[in-house]
C-alpha cells in the first residue's frame, strides 16, 4: 500500500516537472495607426552576433508574403519599414531558438508599428524557420494588399 502511494506521489511529481518544461506562446501586436498593407519594401537588420542566418529567414518569408526585401547591417534608405529582431537559443540535447522577437518600425522614426513574439520551450520547440513563419503570420495576418 505504501509502495503504491509512493509510486503514485511520484508519478504526479513527475507530471507536475515537466508540465513546466511544455511553454509555448505566439503573439503580435499592431499599432492602431500602422497600415502594414502600405509596407512593400523591407529591410531586415542583421543581429550583429546572428550566425544562424536569421535575418535571412525572416527576408526570404517577407517575400514570400509579397514584400520586396533586403537585409544587411545597417539601415538603408527608401524602404518602408526597417524589421529588427532578437532571437534566444538555448541548449537541451542539441540548440534551439526558445524564443523570436520581431519588431516592423517605420524608417522615419524608428516607431514600432508591429510587434511579434514566438516563445517554444524544448517539449514545443520549433524550427527557426517556423517560428519566423508563426510571428509574420501573426503580424501581418490583417494586412491585406
Amino acid at each position: 500500500m505504501l509502495l503504491a502511494r509512493l509510486s503514485s506521489y511520484l508519478v504526479a511529481l513527475t507530471l507536475l516537472l515537466l508540465s513546466g518544461c511544455a511553454v509555448n506562446r505566439a503573439t503580435a501586436v499592431v499599432d492602431p495607426s500602422a497600415n502594414l498593407a502600405s509596407v512593400k519594401r523591407v529591410h531586415v537588420v542583421q543581429v550583429k552576433e546572428d550566425e544562424r542566418g536569421v535575418n535571412k529567414l525572416l527576408a526570404d518569408r517577407l517575400t514570400q508574403l509579397g514584400m520586396t526585401a533586403s537585409t544587411g547591417p545597417d539601415k538603408v534608405d527608401g524602404v518602408d519599414a526597417v524589421v529588427t529582431y532578437v532571437d534566444k537559443w538555448m541548449w537541451d540535447i542539441t540548440m534551439y531558438m526558445i524564443e523570436l522577437t520581431v519588431v516592423v518600425r517605420d524608417p522615419k522614426s524608428d516607431f514600432p508599428l508591429a510587434t511579434g513574439n514566438s516563445l517554444h520551450t524544448s517539449l514545443t520547440r520549433k524550427s527557426p524557420k517556423e517560428m519566423v513563419d508563426e510571428v509574420t503570420a501573426n503580424i501581418f495576418k490583417g494586412a491585406k494588399p
